[in-house]
């Protein structure tokens, strides 16, 4: 009994002792992950992030009340159902990818309704021309 101890403890020490490493997290071939140059555009500290969305509950409540409009949505992108949208004192900023002049006035459409809002900052952009 003692020996089989002894034998599986000396085989789980060298186990431990093995140099080989494994690489870890390793990117797919030809992938780049790199989006520094999509946020070139957020580096300007004028620039409204979700870090400047307002607490109050006015602003909450129409910055949900936009989200699920434009989740509502079943014609919408991925990329235009994930925008960016700021509410502050009233004053709502859409930020984001769309991939059309089209899809971009649908979302602002989607404001139309909403009461409370008391300007809006339409910074969406369009990165498909048609």
């Amino acid at each position: 009994m003692k020996k089989i101890f002894l034998v599986t403890m000396l085989s789980l020490t060298l186990m431990a002792c093995d140099r080989h490493e494994k690489p870890i997290n390793t990117d797919p071939v030809g992938q780049d992950y790199d989006n520094t140059g999509v946020n070139v555009r957020d580096r300007d500290s004028m620039t409204k992030t979700p870090l400047d969305q307002s607490e109050s509950e006015s602003d909450r409540t129409i910055t949900q009340r936009i989200r699920k409009a434009i989740m509502a949505d079943g014609s919408l992108s991925t990329n235009a159902k994930n925008i960016k949208i700021i509410t502050n004192k009233g004053v709502v900023t859409l930020r984001g990818p769309v991939a059309s002049v089209e899809e971009k006035d649908a979302v602002a459409r989607k404001l139309e309704n909403i009461q409370g809002i008391g300007r809006v900052e339409n910074q969406i952009e369009v990165t498909q021309r048609h």
